[in-house]
């Protein structure tokens, strides 16, 4: 195959003249990159429903395989290992998205509701 070293590249123009606008703190502004806070404070309501349900299957699951191992409930070791991975794969992202929902709602640095992906 060819290489194709002669081909010359050229930069996108910016802006009309050129130049950005310098904000406060010296900073060039560029209205591209502006959001709005409200829209990241848009609550996700099935999205934590969703996480608040995997949190409480995956604590039953691994509470029945626990039972299970420990003889309190019938049942063999396979099923308890079965229902351990179960209760894992369950419980791991929804304590994950239910913390991040729990410290969007306190208002603690660095978590926002578009954190969570909402469906």
């Amino acid at each position: 195959m060819a290489s194709r070293r002669n081909l010359r590249y050229s930069q996108l123009p910016g802006d009309e003249d050129g130049q950005y606008d310098v904000n406060s703190r010296g900073r060039k502004y560029d209205p591209r990159f502006d959001y709005t806070p409200k829209s990241l404070d848009r609550i996700p309501w099935k999205s934590i429903a969703l996480a608040v349900f995997l949190l409480v299957l995956g604590c039953f699951l691994l509470f029945l395989s626990f039972f299970i191992f420990t003889g309190h409930m019938g049942g063999e070791n396979s099923q308890a290992s079965g229902l351990l991975a179960l209760g894992i794969l369950t419980f791991l992202p929804g304590f994950y998205e239910t913390r991040i929902a729990y410290y969007s709602w306190r208002g603690a640095a660095g978590y926002h509701f578009a954190s969570i992906p909402s469906y």
